[in-house]
């Protein structure tokens, strides 16, 4: 079972920032979950919510921001130590393209959308060489669907944190995503057999206890994102599962 940090390594770092991807790579893990959103002149950033008010020592949506201006945001405001960026998402790709991981780049256009957003995420990735170490997810599988009109071969994961269906595997087959991302605390016996039976990945967040790790493993699921990957992958490693 594969390790996934989500947004880095932000169990003990700043999450979504250049430090919390290095730690997670220093550590082993062997994939990177971030978060995109665009700014107000068109440039693609690397932070998970909607308004920078939570990670940052500012205020405000981050689509009333331009780059310039985030870039002299703290977005390890929250944490004290050293400055903190946010970095946006070529500087991620140009760094990973250097590095052994994979990336699920989350498009963030469930409460704000932004039109040309999978285009320059598609765009982006194949610039750097990762657009085939790459998976895009959404909680807005109409971006996913977006995704596969502009570049049929991308590899989609449809995030859900409600029962979307009882039959993720078949509901992914059909929409022709490859993977399926619940929450933790969604995934069942019945999930799980569905998507086996229609060859659909299991990729589950955020897995940052044991219990709901082995669980995973019990059931053979693909990837577990976590804050603690070095934990995560410690645990999977004793018992010879990673």
């Amino acid at each position: 079972m594969k390790v996934i940090a989500h947004r880095g390594y932000s169990g003990a770092y700043p999450e979504n920032t250049m430090l919390a991807f290095r730690k997670a790579v220093e550590v082993g893990a062997d994939g990177i979950e971030m978060d995109v959103h665009e700014t107000k002149d068109g440039v693609l950033v690397v932070i998970h919510d909607e308004t920078v008010n939570r990670t940052t020592d500012g205020k405000g949506a981050v689509k009333d921001f331009t780059f310039d201006e985030l870039r002299k945001l703290n977005a390890a405001a929250r944490y004290g130590g050293e400055f903190q960026p946010i970095p946006s998402f070529e500087e991620y790709c140009e760094w990973a393209a250097q590095q052994p991981i994979f990336t699920n780049v989350e498009i963030k256009t469930d409460n704000t959308y932004y039109p040309d957003i999978e285009q320059k995420i598609w765009d982006t990735a194949v610039k750097y060489g990762l657009e085939k170490s790459t998976l895009f997810s959404s909680f807005n599988h109409v971006s996913l669907l977006r995704l596969k009109q502009i570049a049929p071969e991308a590899h989609t994961g449809a995030l859900t944190e409600c029962y979307v269906t009882t039959f993720p595997g078949y509901y992914c087959k059909s929409a022709g995503f490859e993977a399926y991302h619940p929450g933790v605390t969604l995934l069942t016996d019945e999930n799980v057999r569905n998507c086996k039976e229609h060859g659909i990945a299991i990729n589950v967040w955020t897995v940052n206890d044991m219990t709901a790790l082995a669980r995973l493993l019990d059931w053979g699921c693909d990837a577990a994102m976590t804050n603690y990957p070095e934990t995560a992958l410690a645990w999977l490693s004793a018992r010879g599962a990673h």
